[in-house]
């Protein structure tokens, strides 16, 4: 091409990156990396304030300084199960967070998720609590443990199992005390027994557990069951505190999370996903969880402000895991469910 025909492909070439204006840049080379990464979190709504205002910005300053980077944070949280029915719909959340393991089994069966979410040492879990009882100022009902809630005259409130993964904690805390209290091998009629007669004196069932503790608030019923986290959140908040007692044989909450594998693959962030997930399990993102109520899944972490566990503390695994507790406790024909329909409902 002589000079004549250079000189006019480059005019032309001139006009053209004219037009575009001062924005345009300089196509980005292989290898280049965006200033700023993205994660989108899809979380149950119990863990709001912890992430919102004490994880995420943690992370991001840890990242900040390991990158040189920049992290923006999508967030989203719902019911545990709503969470994740819509992650397994096509939610582009790359960390799933939820109260319970049959849900992150929802998203393993959609494909979003690995088989070996609940591998590690911490089984996927991510933060712990235990089921409580709060009570009204001084105590005038005199509650102390499950029992209680059994005697005439108690309201109790707990919210909906069918609506709410919260409920399903508590309802098997209930169950799991009768179940595993007091003798040698398991008594399915001691826990008949105690969750009927608790679940008698339910006044009101909402769809979540705060809702719930809403309705306590307003004044409705002598007790809630609901988790530790939850109330001792009020007490970081400054709100009102509600206070509780521990029975002396509950159930400890173990929330999982994991890695959404699709979502990662479509947004080419795996980076920034798994170091995340490493912080959450780190003893700075334990400890930083604990500051909101939660317990710490690493056994060796000591915070302050936790009351001591209770004597008898069990797990769901001690219940036969959530596919047993599910069958024998909710599903149609279970324990609960054959109880609250027997009682047209459960609710006075």
């Amino acid at each position: 091409m002589g000079r004549g025909g250079r000189a006019i492909i480059g005019w032309a070439l001139g006009l053209v990156l004219a037009s575009l204006g001062p924005s345009c840049e300089p196509p980005r080379l292989a290898g280049d990396r965006p200033a700023t990464d993205s994660l989108t979190l899809g979380a149950y709504s119990v863990v709001r304030e912890a992430f919102h205002d004490g994880v995420l910005p943690a992370f991001a300053e840890r990242w900040k300084a390991r990158t040189g980077r920049d992290v923006r944070f999508e967030e989203s949280y719902n019911g545990s199960g709503a969470q994740a029915r819509a992650i397994a719909s096509g939610f582009d959340a790359d960390i799933a967070v939820l109260s319970l393991e049959s849900d992150m089994d929802l998203l393993v069966k959609a494909g979003v998720v690995k088989k070996g979410w609940n591998a590690g040492p911490h089984k996927g879990n991510v933060t712990r609590s235990l089921v409580v009882i709060g009570y009204r100022d001084g105590n005038p009902k005199q509650i102390r443990d499950w029992d209680d809630l059994a005697r005439p005259g108690v309201g109790v409130l707990y919210p909906d199992p069918k609506t709410s993964g919260g409920a399903r904690w508590n309802i098997a805390a209930i169950w799991g005390a009768g179940l595993l209290g007091g003798s040698k091998k398991p008594d399915p009629d001691a826990a008949r027994d105690l969750l009927a007669k608790v679940q008698a004196n339910v006044v009101n069932m909402d769809s979540s557990g705060r809702q719930s503790l809403a309705t306590f608030e307003r004044g409705t019923g002598d007790a809630v069951v609901t988790y530790e986290n939850e109330l001792l959140l009020r007490k970081k908040f400054g709100a009102r505190p509600i206070p509780y007692a521990t029975p002396e044989a509950t159930l400890q909450i173990e929330s999982p999370a994991a890695l959404v594998e699709a979502s990662i693959a479509r947004h080419g962030n795996r980076e920034v996903a798994e170091a995340f997930f490493a912080f959450l399990l780190s003893d700075e993102g334990q400890a930083i969880l604990a500051d909101y109520g939660f317990r710490p899944v690493n056994p060796g972490l000591k915070v302050d402000d936790l009351p001591p566990r209770p004597p008898r503390l069990f797990t769901i695994r001690d219940l036969g895991g959530w596919p047993k507790v599910k069958k024998t406790v909710f599903d149609a024909g279970g324990v609960w469910s054959s109880i609250f329909t027997r009682r047209g409902g459960g609710t006075k």
